[in-house]
């Protein structure tokens, strides 16, 4: 039987600082799941990632290819607030 209950889609970036990496997660403006914590969604993008993606080679490919300030799109990951992932669009850069 599948699950049909709300999910959302969220856009996964990094962006390159003089002194660091930041993840960033891009929220829809309208969310249709019951997501009550916003730090709780956005650790559960970033745990979905990094299940995805290997960190340590995505980081390095994104200190080739980024420039201080610029941002490099992950893609997105579409997920329900108790951590299930319906799909995603993950690549390393």
């Amino acid at each position: 039987m599948a699950d049909d209950s709300p999910a959302d889609t969220f856009g996964v970036s990094i962006g390159v600082d003089d002194d660091a990496f930041r993840f960033l997660v891009h929220v829809p403006s309208n969310l249709d799941a019951a997501w009550s914590d916003r730090d709780a969604f956005q650790q559960l993008v970033e745990q979905a990632v990094w299940e995805r993606l290997d960190r340590d080679r995505t980081i390095r490919a994104v200190d080739r290819v980024a420039e201080t300030g610029e941002r490099v799109e992950l893609g997105t990951v579409t997920l329900r607030p108790d951590g299930t992932v319906v799909d995603h669009t993950l690549a390393e850069p």
